[in-house]
Order: structure tokens, then C-alpha cells, then sequence
């Protein structure tokens, strides 16, 4: 799976800086982020389904073995392995079957992904949630992480809920709430949310989590 480096730059940062103060300072002492994107589409989403419910750490594992073992993660690759040997480099039977599938529409002309990158946010992530095992915040991250979309700023990402809860000091973000930011990042709510996952993760020590001390 080739990589390449979610692409932003000025324009985008000097709109964000101007609709939201504590975003700027914390893009002002971050400085560029650089956040690596898959560039072949058919690997992301496989790659994407195997990490569901894991850990990114074991996820790197799975997808480490799988590429160890195909070579190449493509459709003849993944239907000539079959479901056995796609289970054994360490996911569930259903992990397996979804990617199975995926890779019969992609073979069968089924599912188009060429398509898929041409279309607008809305419509691609209501095609991938078409697929079996992709739901919304799968396509959403999708989109991002490997079509480079500008304004994905997902409401079911753990990470970027956190994130705002720490930035902006509310003990919960709710849909209505987390709509307010969704606005305000429009159209580059993808850059925002590189600064609100390097928040969450612990990027700027002082930010602590509202909510910790409900759990």
C-alpha cells in the first residue's frame, strides 16, 4: 500500500486560525502536522475493516502479517488466499468474510472504486457503508485517510470527542454540540481534526480530559 502525506497548508490553516481562537494556539505551538494517507483505495478499506475494535497497535500487527503473507493486497491476492488463510493471519471468521466480499464486488465490477473517488463526501460514505462491515465512521475515515477529503470531522471518532472535550473544557459533546464545531471547521474540518487527535493524544500536556473523573 503506497503513502503519501495529508496535504494542507496555509489557506487552510489561516481560515481555522480565524474562526477559532484556542484551535490557533494550539496550531500556533504545534506547528504542521504531517499525518500519512494510504494511496490505493482497495488497501485502505480492507486495511480499515481488519482494524475494527482493535487496538491500532494490533492492527498494525494483523496488517503487517497480511502483507507479509499476500505480497500484494488486492482482489486476486485476498480470493485465491480464501477465508482460512485471510482468518489466520489473526482476525475473526466475520473480519474475513467481509473482506472476502469487498474483494468479490471489486473483482466483479460490482463495486467501482474509481467511482467511489470521484464522488462528493455524502455520497461516497453512503456507498461504502454499502459494504458489508463498513459503517460511517469506517467510511469517514476512509475518505480521509485515503482520498485526502478536506472536511471529514467524524461525531463517532473517539479521538477527536476527546479532543474537543480537552480543548474547549466540556465534560460531554453531544450531537448538537459537536455540530457547532462541524460549522465552524467547514469546509476543512479534516485539518482540524489532525490538531484535535494531537490534543487527545497527549500533545500539549496541560490540556487534561473533563470527563476523567466521571468513569
Amino acid at each position: 500500500m503506497t503513502e503519501s502525506i495529508f496535504e494542507y497548508g496555509d489557506k487552510e490553516i489561516k481560515y481555522l486560525k480565524s474562526k477559532d481562537k484556542k484551535l490557533a494556539s494550539v496550531i500556533d505551538r504545534l506547528g504542521h502536522i504531517e499525518r500519512k494517507i494510504d494511496g490505493d483505495l482497495f488497501a485502505s478499506v480492507v486495511h480499515h475493516i481488519v482494524g475494527q475494535q482493535i487496538s491500532m497497535k494490533a492492527q498494525e500487527t494483523l496488517w503487517r502479517r497480511m502483507k507479509e503473507g499476500l505480497g500484494i493486497i488486492n482482489a486476486d491476492t485476498l480470493l485465491a488466499a480464501g477465508r482460512e488463510r485471510v482468518k489466520s493471519f489473526g482476525m475473526a471468521y466475520r473480519k474475513a468474510d467481509y473482506i472476502l466480499d469487498f474483494a468479490a464486488k471489486v473483482k466483479s465490477g460490482e463495486f467501482d472504486l474509481e467511482a467511489v473517488a470521484a464522488m462528493d463526501d455524502r455520497t461516497a460514505i453512503a456507498t461504502l457503508t454499502g459494504l458489508k462491515g463498513i459503517g460511517v465512521w469506517t467510511a469517514e475515515m476512509i475518505l480521509l485517510f485515503s482520498l485526502g477529503r478536506k472536511d471529514v470531522l467524524s461525531f463517532g471518532d473517539l479521538g477527536i470527542i476527546r479532543g474537543i472535550r480537552m480543548l474547549y473544557r466540556h465534560r460531554e459533546v453531544n450531537r448538537v454540540r459537536f455540530e457547532r464545531y462541524r460549522r465552524r471547521f467547514s469546509p476543512y474540518g479534516s485539518v482540524a481534526a489532525v490538531y484535535l487527535w494531537a490534543v487527545s493524544g497527549g500533545a500539549i500536556p496541560e490540556l487534561t480530559d473533563p470527563a476523567a473523573g466521571d468513569r
